[in-house]
C-alpha cells in the first residue's frame, strides 16, 4: 500500500530529527564535561600555585571557557563540514570514501554484468532511474546504498557478495537495498555519517595533544610541570569524551538501524516473493570465514549503512548495527534448523540475460502511439499503480525483466553506453512528421557529436518500434551511461535536447516528461542545486500552486467541455482548499516545474495526496492516453514519489483504488 511508503518516510523523517537532538544533547553533554574536568584541572593547578608562589588564580580561569568553546567549535564545525561535503557529492562520494570503484554501465565481466542486469530490473521495478553501482574490492558479503534521494541514489557491493551470492541471492540483497531508497533510510544513514564525524574529530584532538606532549621535550621546573599536568588532564578528557560521544552515539545509531533492517528484509521479501534468496544470502553470510565484515577503516563511520554487520562492535552487542544474522533467517524462515550451508562460489558460466538507414530514413514512429488508450481495466491499474508508490511487487519486477529482455539487443547495449545514450534519447524524441524531423535533424547534425549521430543513425528504426510502453524505462536504464558525460558533453547534450523538443514549436507531454526526468537525476551532477528542504506541513498556503496543476492535467488531458468536469471530480481529494479551475491560456506545461518544485516542500502524505489528485484528473473521462500515464510518472517523479510501471492484466479490485492515506 502507498500509505505504508508515506508513513515510512514520515519515520524516517522523524527518527533523523530524533537522531539529531540526541546527537546534539550528546554534543552539549561532552562539552559540559571537558568545561568541569578542566575547571578542577585548573582549580588544582591555581590553589597550588597560590599557596607555593603566592600568584593570583584569576586569570587562568578563563581557561576551562576556551578549552570548552574550542570543543564545540570543533565537533560542530567537523560536523558541518562534513554535512556539506557528502550533500556537494552525495552517495557517490560515500562509495569513494569506503574504496568503491563505478561499475561501467556496459561491463562485459559475467559477475559483473549479473550484478548490473539485477540492479536494473529493480529500478526499473520501483519507476525510479538506475543508480549508479560500484563494487568494493571485499571478501565479506555486504552491500550497501547511500545517497539523500533517488536522484543521487548509488549502490555499493563487494566482490565477495558478487562471487558468492547465486542470482536469486543477490536479487534479495538488492531488493533490501533498494528498499532502503525508497523509505528514505539512505537520507538518514547518510546524514548520520556527517553528526558521528564532528564528535569523532573531539577523541582525535586528544589524541594529538598527547602526541604533542610526548614529543615535546620536557620542563625542568615547576611551571612547566604544572602546565604539562594540565595539558596531559586535557588531552586525556578530550580522548575519553570523545570516545564516550561516539560510544552513545553508536547506541543511538544502532537502536534504530536495527529496526529498519527488519523492515528491509520484510520489504525484500514482499518485492521479489522470495523468501530463499535472502535468506539464502544471509546463511551464506554465516557460512563463510569472510562473513560480511569489511576491512576498510572507513567501514567504521559508515557501518550503519551495510547489508549486515561490516565492523566489529564490542562482545555485548549493545553497538551492533544489525541484529543477529540467526535472528534475521528466522524472521523470514520461521522454519530454519538454525545450519549454515557450506561455503561456495558462485561461477558464472554465461551472460546473464534479462541495419541501419540514414538519419532521413523511416519515419520514425515513436509518437504514433501517442493517441492510444488505456481503458476498463487499466483505469484500475493507474489509480493502483499510484496507489503502489514506493511499495513494488514482484510483479512489477518481473515485467520489468521481461521488459528489457524484449529490447532490441543493439539498443540494450547503446543504453548502457556513454555516446549509445545520448543516441537512445535523441531517438526517443523525434517527430514521426517528416518536416519536423529534418528540423530536428538539422539541430542535432549542427549542435550535436558526430560519435552521437552516428549511433543515432543506427538505432532510429529500432527505437521507433519498441513498445511505446518502453520509453520511459529504456530512459531509466540510460540514465548511468548518461551520468558518465563530462562537463562539456552534458552542455552540448542539454541544448540538443532543447533543440529536439521546440522543432515542432508545441511542447508535447511525452516531451516534457522525458525532459524533466532527465533534468532532475542528470542536472545535481554538473551544476549546483539548491536542498530540497521540507517546507509545507499543510496545502493551506498552496491553492494557487494546486488549482495550477490540477488545471494544466485537466486541459492537457481533456477537451474544453471535460476540463473543468475533471478538475472538480480532483477537488475533493484535496479539501479545505478554495481551488480554481484556470482557463487553459493560464495553464501551460513550461510553467508546471516551478509550481512543482514549490509543491514537492510538502510533506510526503501531502505530495502523495496531490499525485491522488492528478490521477482523478486523468481517470475523470474514461480513458487514459499512454502519454497521460507517461506524465503521471514525470510528476511522480518531481515530487519524489517512484511509480512502478503500469502492467495490463494486474489483479486490482476497485474497492483498493484510492486506498490508504487518502483515508
Amino acid at each position: 500500500m502507498a500509505t505504508d511508503f508515506f508513513e515510512r518516510q514520515s519515520k524516517a523523517r522523524q527518527n533523523t530529527a530524533w537522531l539529531v537532538s540526541m546527537f546534539l544533547l550528546a554534543t552539549f553533554a561532552i562539552v559540559a564535561c571537558t568545561f568541569i574536568v578542566t575547571l578542577l584541572a585548573v582549580s588544582y593547578q591555581s590553589e597550588y600555585r597560590s599557596a607555593i608562589y603566592n600568584q593570583s588564580p584569576t586569570t587562568s580561569y578563563m581557561l576551562p571557557t576556551y578549552t570548552s568553546v574550542g570543543a564545540l567549535a570543533l565537533v560542530l564545525g567537523g560536523t558541518l563540514y562534513k554535512v556539506t561535503e557528502l550533500r556537494a557529492g552525495g552517495g557517490a562520494t560515500v562509495a569513494e570514501h569506503l574504496g568503491g570503484k563505478l561499475l561501467r554501465p556496459d561491463s562485459t565481466d559475467l559477475g559483473e554484468r549479473r550484478l548490473l542486469n539485477v540492479v536494473e530490473e529493480m529500478a526499473i521495478a520501483s519507476g525510479v532511474p538506475v543508480p549508479p553501482v560500484y563494487l568494493l574490492d571485499e571478501a565479506g558479503i555486504n552491500a550497501f546504498a547511500a545517497g539523500y534521494a533517488t536522484g543521487d541514489a548509488v549502490l555499493g557491493v563487494t566482490r565477495g557478495a558478487v562471487d558468492q551470492l547465486n542470482r536469486e541471492q543477490l536479487q534479495g540483497v538488492i531488493a533490501h537495498e533498494f528498499s532502503h531508497i525508497l523509505n528514505g533510510d539512505m537520507r538518514m544513514s547518510i546524514r548520520l555519517i556527517g553528526i558521528l564525524h564532528g564528535i569523532l574529530l573531539l577523541g582525535l584532538l586528544g589524541q594529538l595533544v598527547l602526541r604533542s606532549m610526548a614529543y615535546s621535550s620536557g620542563g625542568r621546573n615547576r611551571d612547566r610541570g604544572q602546565t604539562a599536568l594540565v595539558l596531559l588532564g586535557i588531552g586525556v578528557t578530550l580522548f575519553v569524551l570523545g570516545y564516550v560521544g561516539t560510544f552513545l552515539g553508536g547506541l543511538i545509531k544502532a537502536a534504530v538501524s536495527r529496526q529498519r533492517e527488519y523492515l528491509a528484509d520484510a520489504s525484500a521479501v514482499q518485492f521479489t516473493r522470495n523468501p530463499s534468496g535472502i535468506a539464502g544470502a544471509l546463511k551464506q553470510i554465516g557460512a563463510t570465514l569472510s562473513g560480511s565484515k569489511l576491512k576498510t577503516p572507513a567501514a567504521v563511520e559508515a557501518s550503519h549503512m551495510f547489508f549486515a554487520q561490516g565492523v566489529w562492535e564490542g562482545l555485548t552487542g549493545l553497538m551492533a548495527t544489525h541484529p543477529p544474522l540467526n535472528k534475521r533467517i528466522l524472521a523470514i524462515e520461521p522454519n530454519w534448523n538454525g545450519k549454515f550451508p557450506k561455503p561456495q562460489s558462485q561461477t558464472v558460466h554465461s551472460v546473464d540475460t534479462s541495419g541501419a538507414a540514414g538519419f532521413m530514413g523511416a519515419a520514425s514512429t515513436a509518437t504514433s502511439d501517442a493517441g492510444s488508450t488505456l481503458r476498463g481495466l487499466d483505469l484500475a491499474l493507474l489509480t493502483e499503480a499510484v496507489n503502489q508508490v514506493g511499495d513494488p511487487q514482484e510483479v512489477h519486477r518481473e515485467y520489468a525483466a521481461k521488459l528489457i529482455e524484449s529490447l532490441p539487443e543493439e539498443v540494450r547495449a547503446a543504453a548502457r553506453e556513454t555516446y549509445g545514450a545520448r543516441a537512445v534519447i535523441y531517438c526517443l524524441l523525434l517527430d514521426s512528421r517528416k518536416e519536423v524531423r529534418q528540423k530536428q535533424v538539422a539541430a542535432l547534425r549542427e549542435k550535436a557529436d558526430h560519435g552521437v549521430l552516428r549511433e543515432a543513425s543506427k538505432l532510429q528504426n529500432l527505437i521507433a518500434r519498441i513498445d511505446p510502453r518502453a520509453r520511459l524505462p529504456l530512459v531509466d536504464l540510460s540514465m548511468p551511461a548518461l551520468r558518465m558525460m563530462s562537463a562539456g558533453q552534458f552542455q552540448d547534450f542539454s541544448a540538443c535536447l532543447h533543440a529536439l523538443i521546440v522543432a515542432d514549436g508545441n511542447l508535447g507531454l511525452f516531451e516534457w516528461t522525458l525532459g524533466r526526468i532527465v533534468a532532475r537525476h542528470l542536472e545535481p551532477q554538473y551544476t549546483k542545486q539548491r536542498n530540497v528542504v521540507t517546507l509545507y506541513y499543510g496545502l493551506q498556503r498552496l491553492g494557487p500552486e494546486c488549482s495550477m496543476l490540477l488545471s494544466t492535467m485537466a486541459h492537457v488531458g481533456h477537451n474544453p467541455a471535460n476540463a473543468e468536469r475533471a478538475f472538480a471530480a480532483a477537488a475533493p481529494l484535496l479539501p479545505k482548499l478554495e481551488l480554481r479551475c484556470l482557463p487553459r491560456e493560464e495553464c501551460s506545461l513550461a510553467q508546471l516545474p516551478e509550481t512543482l518544485d514549490k509543491l514537492s516542500r510538502c510533506t510526503a502524505k501531502l505530495r502523495g495526496q496531490l499525485l491522488d489528485a492528478c490521477a482523478e484528473v486523468v481517470c475523470a473521462d474514461g480513458e487514459v492516453k499512454l502519454e497521460e500515464a507517461e506524465l503521471i510518472r514525470g510528476i511522480a517523479d518531481l515530487l519524489d514519489c517512484p511509480v512502478p510501471p503500469l502492467i495490463a492484466g494486474q489483479d486490482v479490485e476497485a474497492s483498493a483504488l484510492f486506498r490508504g492515506h487518502r483515508s
